[in-house]
């Protein structure tokens, strides 16, 4: 006897798939770039350096992306800071604003970011079959809300 799946059947464990397969991409970067050298950051601090690429962002702008306060971006402003992983620039529009931008540190952090994504979804390019990459990236971007890369807090 063939069983079919309802819709609902579908539904109910994509919640938990989509969650997983979140966790194993930011773990597995988390671990490419500790191994690239960058032990001292957490991955939090990377969908900082998300919305600090760039033109940079100020402390509320970055607060903003976050979705946390302004106190606690400053915070992780001046760990970032005394870290190395970013500057704090005078705002070419604003006097009374500082930006905050990446320091050729943050910069090198960002590469490395980017080859542990790469290295982390190598092995799932491998293991679908052809043409089910594509179609998987092309059915996210038409559901993922643009420009919200932040941390589940």
């Amino acid at each position: 006897m063939c069983q079919t799946l309802s819709v609902r059947d579908d539904l109910q464990d994509l919640p938990v798939l989509l969650l997983s397969a979140a966790r194993a991409l930011v773990d597995g970067i988390d671990t490419g770039v500790r191994a690239r050298g960058f032990t001292d950051l957490r991955p939090a601090h990377g969908f900082a350096f998300v919305r600090l690429s760039g033109t940079g962002a100020t402390v509320g702008e970055l607060a903003e992306h976050l979705e946390i306060t302004k106190q606690a971006a400053s915070q992780m402003a001046d760990e970032l800071v005394n870290k190395g992983y970013v500057e704090r620039r005078p705002h070419p529009s604003d006097a009374r604003a500082r930006l905050l931008v990446l320091t050729a540190k943050g910069v090198a952090c960002t590469r490395a970011a980017d080859a542990a994504a790469e290295e982390t979804l190598r092995p799932w390019a491998e293991a679908l079959p052809a043409g089910q990459l594509a179609a998987l990236r092309a059915a996210l971007l038409r559901l993922a809300t643009p420009g919200r890369i932040r941390p589940t807090w």
